[in-house]
């Protein structure tokens, strides 16, 4: 009794490994199964790991300061390509196919654009990710500011209608510049003109706005 009971305690071992293994439990990458009557493969891992973008975010930009970050991405097989998939980059900022990111910021704002980097493996591996830059219109660096306003008439003489000199701190945001002076009556285009100097750096910023037409001034000193 006891060595038949031993046998029938190996047959059912053995019958709930096989049962086991028929499951699939244990399997190596690559290999082939049968699910439902249908033969399977398991993905085998991409030719030089699995592309992806390391870059989760971008550092903040300044309307006309310069602007260059490097997109980051690990796996695959280089080269890799970047680009722009959707969305629009802030105007004046481009980026390479190497993933450089780079220019002047012309307008304050958020900017939100898809990306993609693709590998040079076949089958090419291609992975996506949505990314912002937020450009500012404040100040990033101790300015010596001159702003100065001129009213150009219609026969070209220009009279000055505003001038201020004076240290413009970083991080400065919306100031008003207040100007205006009495002039004869007629039309005049006007424009202001800033400049920006950081003397630390040799590094001179200019502006200019002026109105889309002439302005009419109908009463005069």
């Amino acid at each position: 009794m006891k060595v038949k009971l031993l046998l029938r305690l190996v047959v059912v071992h053995v019958c709930f490994w096989f049962a086991v293994s028929g499951l699939g439990l244990s399997q190596t990458p690559g290999e082939s199964r049968r699910v439902g009557g249908q033969e399977q493969r398991r993905a085998s891992a991409p030719e030089g790991g699995q592309l992806i973008i390391e870059t989760s975010s971008l550092p903040s930009g300044y309307t006309r300061g310069t602007y260059t970050f490097t997109l980051r991405a690990h796996g695959g097989i280089p080269p890799l390509h970047w680009r722009v998939e959707k969305g629009e980059l802030p105007p004046g900022l481009k980026l390479e196919d190497d993933g450089t990111l780079h220019g002047a910021p012309e307008k304050p704002g958020e900017y939100r654009f898809r990306v993609s980097v693709t590998d040079n493996a076949k089958p090419q591996q291609a992975v996506e990710r949505e990314l912002s830059v937020q450009v500012s219109n404040e100040t990033p660096e101790d300015f010596d500011f001159t702003f100065y306003v001129l009213a150009v008439s219609e026969n070209g003489r220009a009279t000055a209608i505003g001038y201020q000199r004076f240290p413009l701190k970083k991080g400065t945001v919306d100031f008003e510049i207040p100007f205006g002076d009495t002039l004869p009556p007629g039309a005049y285009v006007v424009h202001a003109d800033a400049v920006g100097e950081v003397a630390e750096k040799n590094q001179i910023y200019r502006a200019r706005r002026q109105t889309p037409g002439p302005l009419q001034v109908a009463v005069g000193p």
